[in-house]
């Protein structure tokens, strides 16, 4: 259906906020997100999900949902697609590779944007998704992983 011909450094309403690490003995502090973050729109709910190596979760898009994903372990690889008719990155991919030690930040995504993620190292990988409303079943819509071409390896 979408063709993987242009890769962009960042499409249209994609946030990525670095993020900081704080080395103290015993353990570090992860900081994820504050009520005066940008990218921060409210709060519905926070979960975790785990990937697994090589695992592919693709492809959802959320109608009313805004994403704040943060990879405090392992590694994730995620796959932005921008199918948004008016948007100036229409027909775009955004590849981010998230992890606390390479990439530690956090990838804010907007609504009607696909996603799709990948677990980079193994073990589990795990990302926190602090979203700004409860999850709706009603407002997502999903694809199969080959409706939209994108070469995953």
């Amino acid at each position: 259906m979408d063709r993987q011909d242009k890769v962009e450094k960042s499409i249209d309403g994609v946030l990525l906020t670095p993020l900081q690490s704080i080395d103290v003995e015993n353990g570090n502090v992860l900081h994820a997100i504050k009520a005066d973050s940008s990218g921060y729109c409210g709060f519905g709910e926070a979960y975790f999900s785990i990937v697994e190596f090589n695992a592919i979760k693709a492809w959802k898009r959320h109608r009313k949902m805004t994403l704040n994903l943060i990879v405090p372990v392992g590694g994730i690889k995620f796959v932005v697609y921008d199918d948004r008719k008016d948007s100036l990155t229409c027909h775009s991919f955004q590849e981010i590779l998230l992890s606390r030690d390479d990439n530690y930040s956090r990838l804010t995504v907007p609504p009607l944007l696909w996603v799709g993620f990948q677990g980079l190292t193994k073990g589990d990988n795990m990302l926190l998704n602090v979203s700004d409303i409860a999850h709706n079943p009603e407002e997502v819509d999903r694809k199969s992983l080959t409706e939209i071409n994108y070469n995953w390896s």
